[in-house]
């Protein structure tokens, strides 16, 4: 579900989101964000944390014997 609402912009250029947009993208003291601008619009994306990251449920399972031989094929296709 979207979530729309209005912040400002501080005399220095600081952006200032209201507490909810902060509380629903997971925004707080000292994460690390990445900025861009795609389309004339500005995206705000927090940068997750190694830790965060390993603590997911992987979204593809695959085994070891399937990672070699996926290794080994891109060895190949990388050496041609």
């Amino acid at each position: 579900m979207a979530l729309s609402s209005e912040g400002r912009v501080g005399s220095k250029g600081e952006l200032f989101p209201p507490k909810q947009i902060r509380e629903r993208a997971g925004l707080t003291p000292s994460k690390k964000i990445l900025f861009r601008i795609e389309e004339h619009k500005l995206i705000v994306e927090l940068i997750r944390s190694l830790e965060e990251l390993m603590d997911e449920t992987p979204n593809v399972e695959i085994s070891m014997t399937e990672f070699k031989a996926d290794r080994r094929e891109l060895s190949k296709k990388a050496e041609s």
